[in-house]
């Protein structure tokens, strides 16, 4: 499936046109990509279907940059695990 990259503020910008599309959107943030957009059609009754299509299309698509979703994970889950322990250590002033 053909993806097409726009960069960050392009992607907001133009949000309506890419949710009208049917082609998923690889979003960039000074050249490296941050993320996908897949739309789907809207109709409450494929929700479901599109659900698991978007799923499907989001694999292919992490499996072509190389990137294992349970690696991310994990290092997500490691980074909020940190954030959370240093923000213990430095709570905020109080204003």
């Amino acid at each position: 499936m053909e993806t097409t990259k726009v960069g960050i503020r392009e992607f907001r910008t133009d949000l309506a046109g890419y949710i009208a599309s049917n082609t998923p959107v690889a979003i960039t943030r000074h050249g490296q990509t941050v993320g996908y957009f897949i739309p789907t059609q809207g109709q409450p009754q494929a929700d479901m279907a599109a659900l698991k299509n978007a799923a499907q299309i989001l694999d292919k698509l992490l499996e072509a940059q190389g990137v294992d979703a349970e690696a991310v994970v994990k290092d997500f889950k490691n980074a909020r695990r940190r954030a959370r322990h240093s923000a213990k250590k430095h709570p905020a002033k109080a204003a």
